[in-house]
């Protein structure tokens, strides 16, 4: 039988690469769209990762999420920097979540605090994405719009206490496959994850109908 962690990456397989190919994503990491663009989807990411660490408190002893929930991982300080920097030190002012945003933090908190399964799908697609695909976002972000590297406006991408990105997805693969949870929960798991992606998707598509690519 197939250890969980590889069962879940395959099984959400096709969400995931619908995410990653959104027109919306595919003109941001093309440099067709401009700053504002990154500076709004870095803000729908507050909202989420709000979501997910405001209940990290409550969920760190849990038998299920609690092994997830590590200090390393966290990114809502780090966000915060860059919205600073992107929009200035009265961000929270402007800052608006798109509905797709809303639904998808509200699914987050929803499963924090009801469900430690369901909140393990939500940080396993968001912080092991960041981790892996987030790098070719900041490294585009860095060449189009100037950003210093690894600065300020890219720094949610930089898992700065991380010393080896590689061994450490390795070790929360492993926290997967170890997760205590029957087959009936670790499908239910799965169908989360697999939503998680759709949400994601989600705002992508807002974002997409908010900065169309100019012709």
């Amino acid at each position: 039988m197939d250890a969980f962690s590889t069962v879940i990456r395959v099984a959400s397989h096709e969400q995931h690469t619908e995410a990653e190919t959104s027109t919306f994503m595919s003109d941001l990491l093309g440099g067709r769209l401009g700053v504002d663009a990154y500076t709004r989807y870095t803000e729908q990411l507050w909202f989420v990762y709000r979501a997910l660490e405001d209940a990290a408190e409550a969920l760190k002893d849990d038998a299920v999420a609690g092994p997830f929930i590590q200090p390393e991982l966290m990114r809502l300080a780090e966000i915060e920097r860059d919205l600073a920097h992107l929009r200035g030190p009265e961000w929270r002012e402007t800052l608006v979540a798109l509905p797709a945003t809303e639904a998808y933090a509200a699914r987050v908190a929803e499963c924090a605090a009801s469900w430690p399964g369901g909140y393990v799908a939500h940080h396993y697609t968001r912080y092991l994405g960041d981790l892996s695909g987030g790098q070719i976002i900041r490294d585009k972000a860095e060449r189009t719009w100037g950003f210093e590297r690894k600065g300020d406006g890219v720094r949610f991408y930089v898992f700065a206490d991380i010393s080896n990105p590689a061994a450490f997805k390795r070790t929360y693969r492993e926290l997967l496959d170890a997760i205590a949870a029957d087959d009936l929960e670790k499908q239910r798991i799965i169908d989360e994850c697999k939503r998680a992606f759709d949400f994601n998707g989600a705002v992508f598509r807002e974002l997409g109908e908010q900065f169309p690519m100019s012709a």
